[in-house]
């Protein structure tokens, strides 16, 4: 790894500070901060904003915010990103810790679509794959996503109808799966136990994009064989990490 250049890293400190706070910021506050010298301070800010990366606050003296370029920069990097296969890195990053597998899920109307897919490497395991469609309430990456719409958004795509089975534990009382979504979305996280598949239980996380929507769930998928309640808490800090570490990867900051 070649050396690391000063002045590159503390106009990136600058930068990055202007995460924290009102996104403002004066040279007094870079140079308490970061502990650099004022002269040192002055100048990278004079370069930054002749470069557009720091801009003057209107009606303020003094005090700089993010300029235009940060946020070209951001929004290239934006039309980079691939959810598919940013899920399933980090899906094969997370099966590697649990050797379980772990799927990553968006919405369609009633239904999940898998966008990613790591198996595990046991010999009993469930089967699915990629592109497979599965009725949203039956799954825990299902019942995530639906608890993360609104209100108005739930009744349209759920109604008050009977919901189809897909073994004896699904939930079909539109009453009961609106139960289950508000638990859901106080504790943050969804499971299921033997509702989509008669022999599997699986805990499921949001994943968010850079504006904090629920754009897709993150599951890890376990054979009852090996599900346990011990079991139970540490794939559910598995699956929340996972899910965590795949918003990072879409943009999304988790705010102090």
């Amino acid at each position: 790894m070649g050396r690391l250049v000063p002045a590159v890293t503390r106009s990136l400190d600058i930068l990055e500070l202007f995460l924290e706070g009102d996104g403002t910021l004066s040279a007094p506050d870079v140079t308490r901060k970061l502990q650099l010298p004022r002269t040192t301070v002055h100048e990278l800010l004079t370069t930054l904003a002749a470069r557009s990366y720091v801009v003057p606050v209107p009606d303020q003296p003094g005090r700089y915010r993010l300029g235009v370029r940060t946020y070209q920069l951001g929004s290239r990097y934006a039309e980079q990103l691939d959810l598919a296969a940013e899920g399933q890195q980090v899906a094969r990053e997370v099966a590697e810790t649990c050797d379980e597998t772990v799927h990553v899920a968006i919405l369609e109307g009633t239904d999940v679509i898998y966008i990613a897919k790591v198996d595990s490497t046991h010999a009993v395991r469930m089967v699915s794959a990629a592109g497979r469609r599965l009725p949203a309430h039956c799954t825990s990456v299902g019942k995530m996503l639906l608890a993360s719409l609104p209100e108005a958004e739930l009744d349209a795509r759920v109604g008050e109808r009977s919901l189809a089975a897909m073994t004896p534990n699904s939930i079909t009382d539109p009453a009961d799966l609106r139960t289950a979504l508000a638990e859901i979305r106080e504790r943050g996280l969804a499971f299921e136990h033997r509702e989509s598949n008669p022999d599997v239980s699986c805990v499921a996380a949001p994943v968010r994009d850079s504006a904090g929507r629920v754009v897709a769930a993150l599951s890890i998928s376990v054979p009852m064989i090996r599900w346990s309640e011990a079991r139970e808490d540490e794939l559910a800090e598995l699956a929340a990490k996972g899910a965590g570490d795949l918003s990072v990867r879409l943009g999304h900051r988790v705010r102090p």
